[in-house]
């Protein structure tokens, strides 16, 4: 049998499962999250620091920033562009802090010590993952959300590496 998303509440947001930060910065992205953004395509991932009310990330990757509202990214910092940037390096543009970051055939990317502190990220928060848009999944540690995954009485996966 399929694994279902978890919606939390009727009308609500999908969510694709827990994925907590593990040792030396290290997240596991769910299967599912993986699938749908294609998030394997580029090999990289472009990494936007959360809003204030729920903390954490969103993910994506380079094809879909340049695809989207946010292509201004990369025309404005070509050394983010072409990776001369180092890895997890946070630029902040337009309000938000970006850094690109590898990510594993197995779906696992991780979050240097700088990006953490950047993002307001330790080892063992329990990032919860939702279908954002069609250009990120959102990775948040707080806020209406995530008390409403707390609280779901089904089963919601997590994701460890």
């Amino acid at each position: 049998m399929e694994n279902i998303m978890p919606q939390l509440a009727k009308g609500g947001k999908f969510v694709f499962g827990w994925s907590i930060i593990g040792k030396n910065g290290c997240v596991q992205v769910p299967d599912k999250a993986i699938q749908e953004y294609s998030l394997l395509v580029d090999d990289k991932l472009i990494l936007i620091s959360g809003s204030k009310s729920s903390g954490g990330l969103a993910v994506s990757r380079p094809g879909l920033i340049n695809q989207s509202i946010m292509k201004g990214l990369m025309h404005d910092n070509p050394e983010f562009k072409d990776y001369t940037l180092p890895e997890g390096e946070p630029i902040k543009w337009k309000g938000r802090h970006y850094c690109w970051v590898n990510i594993s055939k197995e779906g696992i990317f991780k979050l240097p010590p700088k990006t953490r502190s950047c993002f307001k990220l330790r080892e063992t928060d329990e990032l919860l993952s939702i279908r954002g848009s069609n250009v990120a999944i959102t990775m948040v540690v707080k806020g209406p959300l995530v008390e409403f995954a707390k609280n779901y009485e089904g089963t919601i996966k997590e994701y460890h590496c």
